[in-house]
């Protein structure tokens, strides 16, 4: 842990190096994740167009194909709720250090009047 600087107000228990190479490593992770399952779901498109051209696919109505579709857009679903919860827990871990420094000030102002 680095050395914080010395002050009255003891509210916090984390050091705020490692808090944000956390958050810059969730929003790293958030655009791999984007990445990858962007990518699955350009393979599944392009697989899908294949086995249509090729006639691999014998579907007999628009339900099958909204069957198949709906297969399609099913994993890159996930991929963009992981993404989200990702830059969420990043945005969020900025949020509570900049409650903390609010806090902190606060109290060093109080501190001051007193």
């Amino acid at each position: 842990m680095s050395e914080q600087p010395s002050s009255s107000f003891l509210g916090t228990y984390f050091d705020r190096d490692s808090v944000l190479n956390l958050a810059n490593l969730a929003t790293f992770f958030s655009w791999i994740v984007a990445a990858v399952y962007g990518s699955q779901l350009l393979l599944s498109v392009l697989v899908f167009i294949l086995q249509l051209v090729r006639g691999q696919i014998y579907a007999l109505g628009p339900t099958d194909y909204a069957q198949q579709i709906i297969w399609l857009v099913e994993q890159p679903f996930r991929g963009v709720v992981y993404f989200v919860a990702l830059q969420a827990l990043s945005k969020i871990l900025l949020m509570f250090m900049d409650i903390e420094n609010n806090t902190r000030r606060a109290a060093r102002a109080n501190s001051k009047e007193s």
